[in-house]
């Protein structure tokens, strides 16, 4: 359904041979190797293209949201049947990409229609696994949430293959195997970690470390923080990028340790032990005035402070408190972490200082958190949504709604839309003031 949109390569080639033209048909060419979705996103709207949205912080600054959650403020808008997944969704332009998979042998990616739910192509291929008994019930399907950029895909399947797509038409540009190139085993949990593009280089944990690739070939330029894969390896936490202490670096959480990775080489300039059970240090750890903020699993929630010291980094402990932040990842604003508790409750922490200001009721093991800088939205693994102010003074509920069954796929918001991809569905709502 796409080929119309592309000129003849014989044409191409004529038009490109003329000086006349050149410059114009090669930026026409240019554009239209990108996806349909990149154009449309000129509409001033923020896309989601990767793991909690656009900059990875959970956070979609200016962004106008109505008070409630009602039915005349959030109508479905579609809805269609797919098989399990956790990766959430990425919404470009007017694509919606989910993953998905089919059987308990293939792995699906599909491209919909933001509008309709109109399936625009799909590309699959074998990958399956089971994860150990008693990790059964988080599932045996893929989880990681892919990243879209420049009009390509990225996806990380569960048996640790990558792949890169062509966005437009689902057509496969490269296959990365980190089991068969690393040497590591299959990761026990399967692929957790989100991949993270940053200019020409992909970001992943994956083959038993983090690796950084071309993302036009997927060669590995480099891989630190080894751990050998398989059942005590093959970390969960996904990375970010960030300047601590006026250094721009890689900020990454492993199973044991939580770390500052030199961009360009792999070097690890800091490095400091992060106690958790079973080495599940899962959130995505949150920069803050040259601080990291995290919390753990079977740990404590903790402000961790790094100032350079002539030319190391001197990395101390700001503050550590009870609690464990389990699964969720947090958002950040002005000074304040909003975080899901293991405990089901949804605490708000003064990063300066690690007092806990308040604690919501009870819902859910895990959500996912967005933010507008005023009010939160979270949606919980049982599918409730969940409005409420950003606010260290008080919980303040605004709405809360049932919205699907088992979600714990992140929400994705785009404009006056949002994303749920619950178990076995994806869902589009429009959300808009009465």
């Amino acid at each position: 359904m796409f080929a119309s949109r592309y000129l003849p390569r014989g044409i191409v080639a004529l038009l490109l041979a003329l000086p006349a033209f050149s410059a114009t048909i090669g930026q026409e060419v240019e554009r239209q190797d990108e996806s349909a979705a990149t154009a449309a996103s000129q509409d001033g709207v923020a896309d989601w293209t990767q793991w909690r949205g656009p900059d990875r912080s959970g956070m979609l600054e200016g962004a106008e949201w109505p008070d409630s959650l009602s039915d005349s403020t959030l109508t479905e808008k579609w809805s269609i049947p797919l098989q399990p997944s956790y990766s959430g969704p990425i919404v470009v332009g007017d694509q919606v990409f989910v993953t998905e998979t089919v059987d308990k042998k293939m792995e699906v990616v599909r491209a919909l229609n933001r509008e309709t739910g109109e399936e625009c192509w799909s590309t699959e291929w074998e990958g399956a696994m089971s994860v150990p008994m008693f990790a059964r019930r988080n599932g045996s399907w893929i989880r990681s949430t892919p990243c879209y950029d420049e009009g390509r895909l990225y996806v990380g399947g569960i048996r640790d293959v990558f792949v890169c797509l062509n966005a437009e038409t689902g057509e496969e540009i490269w296959k990365k195997d980190f089991v068969q190139d690393t040497g590591a085993p299959v990761p026990t949990f399967g692929c957790v970690c989100s991949p993270m593009v940053d200019g020409d280089y992909l970001y992943v944990q994956a083959g038993g470390g983090l690796c950084k690739l071309e993302k036009a070939t997927g060669e590995l330029v480099w891989r630190a923080l080894a751990d050998g894969g398989g059942m005590m390896g093959s970390a969960f936490s996904s990375p970010v990028i960030a300047e601590v202490s006026g250094k721009r670096q890689l900020v990454i959480q492993t199973r044991e340790s939580l770390c500052g990775v030199e961009i360009e080489n792999g070097e690890i300039l800091w490095s400091v032990d992060i106690p958790s059970f079973r080495g599940m240090n899962i959130l995505t750890p949150v920069v803050f005035d040259d601080a990291v903020f995290t919390s753990t699993y079977g740990g404590t929630t903790q402000m961790i402070n790094v100032n350079t010291s002539g030319e190391s980094f001197d990395v101390r402990q700001r503050w550590e408190v009870g609690g464990e932040g389990y699964m969720s990842s947090p958002v950040v604003i002005d000074g304040h972490a909003y975080l899901v508790m293991k405990n089901r409750t949804i605490a708000c922490f003064d990063l300066e200082s690690g007092e806990r200001k308040w604690a919501s009721p009870r819902f859910s093991e895990y959500a996912s958190l967005v933010s507008n800088g005023n009010k939160i939205l979270a949606l919980d693994s049982s599918g409730k949504l969940i409005l409420f102010n950003a606010s260290p003074d008080k919980y303040e509920q605004l709405d809360i709604r049932e919205v699907s069954d088992d979600s714990w796929a992140h929400i994705g918001i785009r404009g006056d839309q949002l994303f749920v991809r619950e178990l076995n569905a994806m869902t589009v709502f429009d959300w808009k003031s009465e």
